[in-house]
């Protein structure tokens, strides 16, 4: 028991270092003992063994603006291994490999049936990520596991998808057992939008102190929300399935969850195009009408354009998804008190919607919950490493030891 506590002691105290390295970039031993409650000895043999494992480096003399020694930085060593990703969504994966900074080693798009069938899907992926392995000369040893960012409801046991709506054609698929079959490689699962959002906090180096409601809009919606740099997932997997809260009760459109008038329905990006291609025509849509002549051919900033350039019936497509998403935006706000809400997804590109969006959210608010509100930084760059981040954050987690 007793070697159990020390073995599970020294875990969290290497985990605690390298994940101080990795969000500040490097730092002497020295500030690494007054940012972790630690002993400079303890800090010391740590960073040894670290430094023998070539998992940190030592970086240089560190300024400290007086006259004596300078310290030694410590950094950590992003080439000394690497995660392997899966994004897998609504007919396209990106397959990838990370190092332990978020540097992309490669990455490559790959087209998938809608719905793709489960078994050959998992299989073919497996089969051309380790031929990208070959390709790229990444040795074997050197990759610390697969993580999975996959859209839809991730099962209780953290391992299972129980839902991808229509990503796969199966239900209750167990990704990760097939995955590892396929490739070798532990796997770590994450709901897609959960997995960009840990990709936002891996990158921005968030003070632990936030709390955040990250909100996605692409082919669906949906959210996460984190509480002191913890990203929280609910009892049954399903925190932040906010494009599934119900907001028009008769009449509404049939969304691919199985219900009726769910806030996917209205306000992502292919509700906006598919309203206003219902619309189309010289007399409702005038503008979408000169620019594109064909229903078919109308395209979401198509619409965004047009509704921004006075195209009347284009507008009110626009600003009924705008409303829609910002009235369930502010019932969250209410609720969960965020500090901030993070937006992320092609549809917040646009200065016309987000303009409406951020109208909207004013609309019958108080000055208390009056929650700021912006595009990510990295709006619509974080597909190709949220997957093998998942990986990476699990390796920091775990002290640098794979599981």
């Amino acid at each position: 028991m007793e070697g159990d506590n020390m073995m599970r002691l020294k875990r969290q105290n290497r985990a605690a270092l390298l994940k101080a390295l990795q969000r500040h970039g490097g730092l002497s031993r020295k500030r690494l003992a007054a940012e972790l409650g630690l002993t400079p000895a303890a800090i010391t043999k740590i960073a040894a063994e670290l430094i023998a494992q070539n998992l940190v480096r030592e970086t240089g003399p560190l300024s400290t603006g007086s006259v004596g020694r300078r310290e030694i930085t410590l950094a950590l060593n992003p080439d000394a291994r690497c995660a392997l990703g899966v994004w897998l969504g609504l007919g396209r994966a990106v397959l990838s490999a990370i190092r332990l900074d978020g540097g992309v080693l490669f990455s490559e798009d790959v087209a998938l049936a809608v719905p793709a069938e489960a078994e050959e899907t998992i299989q073919r992926l497996s089969e051309r990520l380790l031929a990208l392995l070959t390709a790229y000369a990444i040795p074997r040893e050197r990759v610390i596991g697969l993580g999975i960012a996959v859209r839809g409801m991730i099962g209780t046991d953290g391992r299972t998808v129980e839902r991808s709506f229509d990503a796969l054609d199966t239900d209750g698929f167990a990704i990760c057992e097939r995955f590892e079959a396929h490739t070798g490689f532990c796997a770590v699962l994450s709901n897609n939008v959960r997995a960009l959002f840990a990709a936002e906090l891996f990158f921005s180096h968030e003070a632990q102190t936030d709390s955040a409601l990250f909100v996605r809009c692409a082919s669906g919606i949906g959210s996460a929300l984190s509480v002191r740099g913890q990203i929280l997932s609910g009892s049954r997997g399903q925190c932040g399935e906010i494009g599934h809260i119900p907001v028009i009760r008769q009449g509404g459109k049939p969304c691919h969850c199985g219900k009726s008038g769910c806030l996917e329905t209205i306000a992502s990006p292919a509700a906006i195009v598919t309203e206003a291609q219902e619309r189309f025509g010289a007399a409702q849509t005038p503008l979408l009408f000169a620019k594109r002549g064909s229903r078919e051919a109308v395209t979401l900033y198509d619409v965004l354009d047009a509704a921004q350039g006075g195209d009347r019936g284009a507008a009110e497509v626009s600003d009924r998804a705008a409303q829609a998403l910002a009235n369930a935006l502010k019932g969250a706000v209410y609720l969960i008190d965020p500090e901030r809400i993070v937006l992320y997804g092609p549809l917040f590109d646009h200065p016309y919607f987000l303009s409406r969006l951020k109208a909207e959210m004013a609309v019958g608010v108080d000055a208390a919950h009056a929650v700021p509100m912006e595009k990510s930084r990295f709006n619509n760059i974080l597909e190709n490493k949220a997957a093998g981040l998942l990986a990476v954050a699990q390796f920091l987690e775990n002290g640098g030891f794979v599981e």
